[in-house]
């Protein structure tokens, strides 16, 4: 006889993360637009933010969810996280989203290589397709000036950029399909927004949040979707990969952590602002050594073997190829830069 199910599993637990995180990400949403997130009258003006955010992490977990069901692996529903509000410390407010992201959980083993291969790549591509529809919609319905004027009414349309009342400046880094999509999809003369101001228009700030994502998804170690595929792809020889991968991360995030290190302590000694002391820090983000650390104490370097390790089938390869060209094109150096 089945075991019943606990609430912490039951589809009304998964329907109140949802509608918790659908909560959240809304007053993300409006956040974003300058409004005030408490304000209940705002709520509304963060609802196409809030909904296309959800579809693309619906589209990607679902991508799993699907491919573990076709397989007969068993897995959960997704659990979407929300993320509420909280008060700025030295502007970290600013990359507020309203959610971690969703994940799911197999209940079960799975068989072989193509079963991983197949759970693994079907939630980034699925994110992926999804996020681009997202951008190619947001470049195709831009609004006019008016609406960056709504938000900083003293904007400069000649040098491109707006006074930011609290001192911080924050920059998305871009990627090589996003600047792709807005080459297509907007004409010369059309104001398109600088990374400085994409996170004002929701379907841009959500489409590229997408593609970081996807990115992160498929970083090529452990148990990462990334890992997945390379396990699936390489075999063993995917520790050399993921080796060089995490030593990778530390080499592109510790230069930046070092430098804000250096940079307290003698401003804090010296009492004076000092620039920037390492040299190459503007190619580092700190973040990719959490990442790092992540993946090597918590979801660890190398993936697991499963029962049957026999290869993959060359249209997978196939597959895995592209897959890994999605995570060049959304791959951004420098994801995020506050000044």
């Amino acid at each position: 006889m089945a075991s019943k199910k606990s609430f912490w599993t039951s589809i009304p637990f998964h329907i109140l993360l949802f509608l918790l995180t659908f909560f959240t990400t809304t007053v993300a949403g409006v956040f974003w637009l300058n409004k005030d997130p408490f304000d209940l009258e705002n709520f509304h003006y963060g609802i196409p933010y809030a909904t296309a955010l959800l579809f693309i992490l619906a589209c990607h977990e679902f991508g799993h969810y699907f491919a573990a069901r076709y397989h007969k692996v068993e897995s959960t529903l997704p659990y979407f996280i929300p993320f509420p509000m909280a008060p700025s410390i030295m502007g970290v407010f600013l990359l507020n989203f309203g959610t971690f992201g969703a994940v799911i959980r197999t209940r079960s083993v799975v068989p072989d290589k193509r079963a991983m291969f197949d759970i693994g790549v079907a939630g980034p591509l699925a994110g992926f397709v999804a996020s681009v529809a997202v951008l190619i919609y947001g470049f195709t319905h831009l609004p006019g000036p008016e609406f960056i004027l709504s938000i900083h009414p003293d904007y400069d349309f000649i040098l491109n950029t707006a006074p930011h009342a609290n001192g911080f400046s924050l920059t998305f880094g871009s990627t090589l399909l996003y600047s792709a999509l807005q080459q297509i999809f907007t004409h010369p003369g059309q104001f398109v927004p600088p990374m400085t101001e994409i996170y004002h228009y929701p379907f841009l700030c959500v489409g590229w949040f997408g593609l970081f994502v996807t990115a992160l998804n498929l970083i090529p170690m452990g148990q990462f979707d990334g890992g997945h595929v390379i396990y699936a792809m390489f075999g063993n020889a995917h520790k050399k990969i993921a080796r060089a991968v995490s030593a990778l991360l530390i080499v592109l995030g510790a230069p930046a952590l070092l430098d804000a290190f250096l940079r307290i302590l003698l401003a804090v000694i010296f009492k004076k602002e000092y620039g920037p002391l390492i040299p190459f820090v503007q190619y580092s983000w700190s973040g990719w050594l959490v990442w790092a650390l992540i993946a090597i104490y918590v979801i660890k370097i190398y993936h697991p073997p499963v029962p049957d390790e026999t290869g993959i089938d060359s249209l997978r390869k196939l597959i895995g190829w592209i897959t890994i060209g999605v995570f060049v094109v959304s791959f951004s150096l420098i994801p995020f830069s506050v000044e």
